[in-house]
Protein backbone atom coordinates (compact mmCIF):
# COMPACT_ATOMS: atom_id res chain seq x y z
CA UNK A 1 0.00 0.00 0.00
CA UNK A 2 1.40 3.38 -1.05
CA UNK A 3 1.98 6.21 1.39
CA UNK A 4 -0.72 8.89 1.19
CA UNK A 5 -0.09 12.29 2.76
CA UNK A 6 -2.35 15.32 3.14
CA UNK A 7 -0.48 18.50 2.25
CA UNK A 8 -2.18 21.55 3.75
CA UNK A 9 -1.70 24.42 1.31
CA UNK A 10 -2.50 27.04 3.96
CA UNK A 11 -4.67 29.02 1.61
CA UNK A 12 -4.68 32.70 2.61
CA UNK A 13 -2.82 31.72 5.78
CA UNK A 14 -5.62 29.42 6.96
CA UNK A 15 -5.30 25.70 7.69
CA UNK A 16 -7.85 23.07 6.61
CA UNK A 17 -9.03 25.00 3.53
CA UNK A 18 -7.29 23.42 0.51
CA UNK A 19 -5.43 20.11 0.34
CA UNK A 20 -3.16 18.49 -2.18
CA UNK A 21 -2.81 14.76 -1.64
CA UNK A 22 0.65 13.27 -2.09
CA UNK A 23 1.09 9.60 -2.98
CA UNK A 24 4.61 8.20 -3.18
CA UNK A 25 5.53 4.75 -4.41
CA UNK A 26 9.01 3.95 -5.71
CA UNK A 27 9.69 6.42 -8.55
CA UNK A 28 6.09 7.63 -8.73
CA UNK A 29 5.36 10.92 -6.95
CA UNK A 30 1.69 11.73 -7.56
CA UNK A 31 -0.38 14.71 -6.48
CA UNK A 32 -4.16 14.72 -6.43
CA UNK A 33 -4.85 18.43 -7.10
CA UNK A 34 -2.16 21.06 -7.64
CA UNK A 35 -3.86 23.75 -5.60
CA UNK A 36 -3.76 27.39 -6.75
CA UNK A 37 -0.66 29.18 -7.94
CA UNK A 38 -0.74 31.37 -4.83
CA UNK A 39 -0.10 28.26 -2.71
CA UNK A 40 3.04 27.08 -4.50
CA UNK A 41 5.29 28.06 -1.55
CA UNK A 42 3.13 25.99 0.80
CA UNK A 43 3.12 23.10 -1.67
CA UNK A 44 6.90 23.29 -1.88
CA UNK A 45 7.12 23.28 1.93
CA UNK A 46 4.82 20.27 2.13
CA UNK A 47 6.87 18.36 -0.40
CA UNK A 48 10.08 19.35 1.37
CA UNK A 49 8.78 17.79 4.58
CA UNK A 50 8.85 14.49 2.67
CA UNK A 51 12.31 15.19 1.20
CA UNK A 52 10.82 16.07 -2.19
CA UNK A 53 10.81 19.10 -4.49
CA UNK A 54 8.48 20.34 -7.22
CA UNK A 55 10.79 18.70 -9.76
CA UNK A 56 10.22 15.31 -8.10
CA UNK A 57 6.47 15.36 -8.84
CA UNK A 58 5.87 12.98 -11.74
CA UNK A 59 2.07 13.15 -12.16
CA UNK A 60 -0.79 15.45 -11.15
CA UNK A 61 -4.41 14.22 -11.24
CA UNK A 62 -6.89 17.11 -11.30
CA UNK A 63 -10.50 16.57 -10.27
CA UNK A 64 -11.48 19.68 -12.27
CA UNK A 65 -10.04 22.99 -13.48
CA UNK A 66 -11.35 25.49 -10.93
CA UNK A 67 -8.53 27.73 -9.74
CA UNK A 68 -8.32 26.32 -6.21
CA UNK A 69 -7.80 22.83 -7.62
CA UNK A 70 -5.78 23.32 -10.80
CA UNK A 71 -4.18 26.76 -10.69
CA UNK A 72 -0.64 25.50 -10.13
CA UNK A 73 -0.83 22.69 -12.70
CA UNK A 74 1.08 24.71 -15.30
CA UNK A 75 3.86 25.49 -12.86
CA UNK A 76 4.20 21.81 -11.98
CA UNK A 77 4.25 20.96 -15.68
CA UNK A 78 7.15 23.39 -16.11
CA UNK A 79 9.01 21.26 -13.56
CA UNK A 80 8.27 18.14 -15.61
CA UNK A 81 5.00 16.74 -14.23
CA UNK A 82 2.42 15.01 -16.42
CA UNK A 83 -1.06 16.50 -15.92
CA UNK A 84 -4.33 14.51 -16.07
CA UNK A 85 -7.73 16.17 -16.46
CA UNK A 86 -11.27 15.77 -17.82
CA UNK A 87 -11.59 16.33 -21.57
CA UNK A 88 -13.86 19.35 -21.14
CA UNK A 89 -11.24 21.04 -18.97
CA UNK A 90 -8.16 20.18 -21.02
CA UNK A 91 -8.43 23.03 -23.59
CA UNK A 92 -8.57 25.58 -20.78
CA UNK A 93 -5.31 24.29 -19.31
CA UNK A 94 -3.55 24.61 -22.66
CA UNK A 95 -5.06 28.04 -23.33
CA UNK A 96 -6.17 29.44 -19.96
CA UNK A 97 -6.93 32.97 -21.18
CA UNK A 98 -10.72 32.55 -21.17
CA UNK A 99 -10.68 30.91 -17.74
CA UNK A 100 -8.49 33.69 -16.34
CA UNK A 101 -10.70 36.39 -17.88
CA UNK A 102 -13.81 34.79 -16.43
CA UNK A 103 -12.28 34.60 -12.96
CA UNK A 104 -10.95 38.15 -13.19
CA UNK A 105 -14.48 39.45 -13.76
CA UNK A 106 -15.39 37.89 -10.42
CA UNK A 107 -12.28 38.56 -8.30
CA UNK A 108 -10.95 41.75 -9.96
CA UNK A 109 -7.98 43.17 -8.05
CA UNK A 110 -7.92 40.16 -5.70
CA UNK A 111 -7.06 37.70 -8.51
CA UNK A 112 -3.33 37.60 -7.90
CA UNK A 113 -3.42 37.50 -4.11
CA UNK A 114 -6.06 34.77 -4.09
CA UNK A 115 -4.93 32.56 -6.95
CA UNK A 116 -1.48 33.59 -8.16
CA UNK A 117 -0.25 32.77 -11.65
CA UNK A 118 -2.18 30.29 -13.81
CA UNK A 119 0.37 29.06 -16.34
CA UNK A 120 -0.53 27.00 -19.43
CA UNK A 121 0.16 23.27 -19.56
CA UNK A 122 2.13 22.14 -22.64
CA UNK A 123 -0.05 19.85 -24.80
CA UNK A 124 2.53 17.05 -24.74
CA UNK A 125 2.28 16.91 -20.93
CA UNK A 126 -1.50 16.96 -20.78
CA UNK A 127 -3.51 13.73 -20.65
CA UNK A 128 -7.27 13.65 -21.21
CA UNK A 129 -9.00 11.37 -18.72
CA UNK A 130 -12.12 9.52 -19.82
CA UNK A 131 -14.91 8.21 -17.64
CA UNK A 132 -14.21 4.84 -16.00
CA UNK A 133 -10.62 4.83 -17.29
CA UNK A 134 -7.82 3.31 -15.25
CA UNK A 135 -4.65 5.31 -14.87
CA UNK A 136 -1.56 3.23 -14.20
CA UNK A 137 1.41 5.10 -12.74
CA UNK A 138 4.16 2.64 -11.90
CA UNK A 139 2.59 0.26 -9.40
CA UNK A 140 -0.19 2.74 -8.58
CA UNK A 141 -3.64 2.39 -10.09
CA UNK A 142 -6.38 5.03 -10.15
CA UNK A 143 -9.95 4.67 -11.37
CA UNK A 144 -11.39 7.92 -12.75
CA UNK A 145 -15.15 8.40 -12.57
CA UNK A 146 -16.99 11.29 -14.20
CA UNK A 147 -19.01 12.92 -11.43
CA UNK A 148 -20.82 16.08 -12.58
CA UNK A 149 -23.05 18.19 -10.36
CA UNK A 150 -20.56 20.69 -9.02
CA UNK A 151 -19.03 21.02 -12.51
CA UNK A 152 -19.48 19.11 -15.75
CA UNK A 153 -15.71 18.64 -16.07
CA UNK A 154 -15.34 16.80 -12.76
CA UNK A 155 -13.74 13.44 -11.95
CA UNK A 156 -13.15 11.63 -8.72
CA UNK A 157 -10.18 9.28 -8.46
CA UNK A 158 -10.38 6.01 -6.55
CA UNK A 159 -7.11 4.50 -5.39
CA UNK A 160 -7.22 1.31 -3.33
CA UNK A 161 -9.90 2.00 -0.68
CA UNK A 162 -9.92 5.80 -0.88
CA UNK A 163 -11.98 8.16 -3.01
CA UNK A 164 -10.42 11.54 -3.77
CA UNK A 165 -13.71 13.34 -4.23
CA UNK A 166 -12.76 16.85 -5.33
CA UNK A 167 -15.75 19.15 -4.84
CA UNK A 168 -18.55 16.69 -5.58
CA UNK A 169 -17.60 15.34 -2.13
CA UNK A 170 -18.47 18.67 -0.52
CA UNK A 171 -16.51 20.74 1.98
CA UNK A 172 -15.71 19.34 5.41
CA UNK A 173 -13.34 20.38 8.21
CA UNK A 174 -11.62 17.83 10.49
CA UNK A 175 -13.18 17.50 13.91
CA UNK A 176 -16.81 18.10 12.90
CA UNK A 177 -19.64 15.92 11.61
CA UNK A 178 -20.67 18.74 9.33
CA UNK A 179 -20.24 19.56 5.66
CA UNK A 180 -21.31 22.09 3.05
CA UNK A 181 -21.93 22.04 -0.68
CA UNK A 182 -19.71 24.18 -2.94
CA UNK A 183 -22.16 25.47 -5.55
CA UNK A 184 -20.53 28.12 -7.75
CA UNK A 185 -21.77 29.02 -11.21
CA UNK A 186 -22.03 28.13 -13.99
CA UNK A 187 -22.57 24.35 -13.85
CA UNK A 188 -24.34 23.52 -10.60
CA UNK A 189 -26.91 20.80 -11.24
CA UNK A 190 -28.70 19.03 -8.40
CA UNK A 191 -29.92 16.08 -10.48
CA UNK A 192 -26.47 15.28 -11.86
CA UNK A 193 -24.93 15.68 -8.40
CA UNK A 194 -27.38 13.12 -7.00
CA UNK A 195 -26.53 10.74 -9.84
CA UNK A 196 -22.84 11.15 -9.02
CA UNK A 197 -23.49 10.30 -5.36
CA UNK A 198 -25.39 7.18 -6.41
CA UNK A 199 -22.41 6.16 -8.49
CA UNK A 200 -20.01 6.71 -5.59
CA UNK A 201 -22.17 4.63 -3.23
CA UNK A 202 -21.67 1.68 -5.59
CA UNK A 203 -17.88 1.83 -5.17
CA UNK A 204 -16.00 -0.20 -2.58
CA UNK A 205 -14.35 2.55 -0.58
CA UNK A 206 -13.66 2.85 3.13
CA UNK A 207 -12.23 6.40 3.06
CA UNK A 208 -13.21 9.64 1.34
CA UNK A 209 -10.92 12.63 0.79
CA UNK A 210 -12.53 15.89 -0.36
CA UNK A 211 -10.07 18.56 -1.49
CA UNK A 212 -11.61 20.78 1.19
CA UNK A 213 -10.40 19.10 3.49
CA UNK A 214 -8.90 15.89 4.82
CA UNK A 215 -9.30 12.11 4.77
CA UNK A 216 -12.30 10.54 6.54
CA UNK A 217 -13.16 6.94 7.35
CA UNK A 218 -16.97 7.33 7.27
CA UNK A 219 -17.84 7.48 3.55
CA UNK A 220 -21.35 6.08 4.09
CA UNK A 221 -22.24 8.92 6.48
CA UNK A 222 -20.46 11.43 4.27
CA UNK A 223 -22.36 10.51 1.09
CA UNK A 224 -25.68 10.31 2.94
CA UNK A 225 -25.09 13.75 4.41
CA UNK A 226 -24.25 15.16 0.99
CA UNK A 227 -27.58 13.87 -0.33
CA UNK A 228 -29.42 15.34 2.67
CA UNK A 229 -27.71 18.69 2.11
CA UNK A 230 -28.67 18.71 -1.57
CA UNK A 231 -32.29 18.07 -0.63
CA UNK A 232 -32.25 20.79 2.03
CA UNK A 233 -30.71 23.42 -0.24
CA UNK A 234 -33.07 22.67 -3.10
CA UNK A 235 -36.10 22.87 -0.79
CA UNK A 236 -34.82 26.19 0.54
CA UNK A 237 -34.30 27.50 -2.99
CA UNK A 238 -37.82 26.48 -3.98
CA UNK A 239 -39.18 28.34 -0.96
CA UNK A 240 -37.45 31.66 -1.70
CA UNK A 241 -37.39 31.92 -5.50
CA UNK A 242 -41.14 32.43 -6.04
CA UNK A 243 -40.60 35.91 -4.53
CA UNK A 244 -38.23 36.62 -7.46
CA UNK A 245 -35.34 37.96 -5.32
CA UNK A 246 -32.44 39.84 -6.86
CA UNK A 247 -29.02 38.23 -6.62
CA UNK A 248 -28.15 40.61 -3.79
CA UNK A 249 -31.29 39.59 -1.90
CA UNK A 250 -30.57 35.91 -2.49
CA UNK A 251 -27.05 36.30 -1.09
CA UNK A 252 -28.45 38.13 1.95
CA UNK A 253 -30.88 35.29 2.61
CA UNK A 254 -28.58 32.35 1.86
CA UNK A 255 -25.66 33.28 4.11
CA UNK A 256 -27.66 33.53 7.37
CA UNK A 257 -29.57 30.33 6.53
CA UNK A 258 -26.32 28.37 6.19
CA UNK A 259 -24.66 30.01 9.19
CA UNK A 260 -27.65 29.23 11.42
CA UNK A 261 -27.19 25.54 10.65
CA UNK A 262 -23.45 25.80 11.35
CA UNK A 263 -24.07 27.36 14.75
CA UNK A 264 -26.22 24.37 15.70
CA UNK A 265 -23.18 22.16 15.06
CA UNK A 266 -20.98 24.20 17.41
CA UNK A 267 -18.32 25.10 14.85
CA UNK A 268 -15.42 27.20 16.12
CA UNK A 269 -14.65 30.62 14.65
CA UNK A 270 -11.52 29.14 13.08
CA UNK A 271 -13.50 26.35 11.43
CA UNK A 272 -16.06 28.84 10.12
CA UNK A 273 -13.26 30.87 8.57
CA UNK A 274 -11.86 27.78 6.86
CA UNK A 275 -15.32 27.02 5.48
CA UNK A 276 -15.67 30.60 4.26
CA UNK A 277 -12.36 30.42 2.38
CA UNK A 278 -12.97 26.99 0.89
CA UNK A 279 -16.62 27.65 0.05
CA UNK A 280 -17.62 31.35 -0.20
CA UNK A 281 -21.34 31.55 0.47
CA UNK A 282 -21.84 34.43 -1.94
CA UNK A 283 -20.41 32.30 -4.74
CA UNK A 284 -22.83 29.48 -3.91
CA UNK A 285 -25.74 31.94 -3.93
CA UNK A 286 -24.65 33.00 -7.41
CA UNK A 287 -24.58 29.36 -8.48
CA UNK A 288 -28.07 28.81 -7.08
CA UNK A 289 -29.41 31.80 -8.98
CA UNK A 290 -27.90 30.57 -12.23
CA UNK A 291 -29.18 27.03 -11.62
CA UNK A 292 -32.69 28.34 -11.03
CA UNK A 293 -32.68 30.53 -14.13
CA UNK A 294 -30.92 28.18 -16.55
CA UNK A 295 -31.76 24.66 -15.37
CA UNK A 296 -35.16 25.03 -13.79
CA UNK A 297 -36.02 27.40 -16.61
CA UNK A 298 -34.89 24.91 -19.27
CA UNK A 299 -31.76 26.73 -20.40
CA UNK A 300 -28.28 25.36 -21.14
CA UNK A 301 -25.22 25.95 -18.99
CA UNK A 302 -21.77 26.40 -20.50
CA UNK A 303 -18.35 25.56 -19.08
CA UNK A 304 -16.96 29.08 -18.64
Amino acid sequence: MANIHTLDLNFQGRTNAIASYLIVDSDAVVLIESGPGSCLPALEAGLRSHNLTLADVTHVLLTHIHLDHAGAAGALAQHGAQIYVHGLGAPHLIHPEKLIASATRIYAERMDSLWGAFLPVPPDQLHVVKDASEIQIGRLNFLALATPGHAEHHHVYIHEDICFSGDVGGVRIPGYQYLRLPMPPPELHFGRWRESLTRLRAQKISRIAPTHFGIYDDPAWHLTELARALDAVERWLESVMPANPTIEELREKFGPWVEADARKQGLSAEALQSFALANPLGMSADGLMRYWQKVRGGGIIGLI
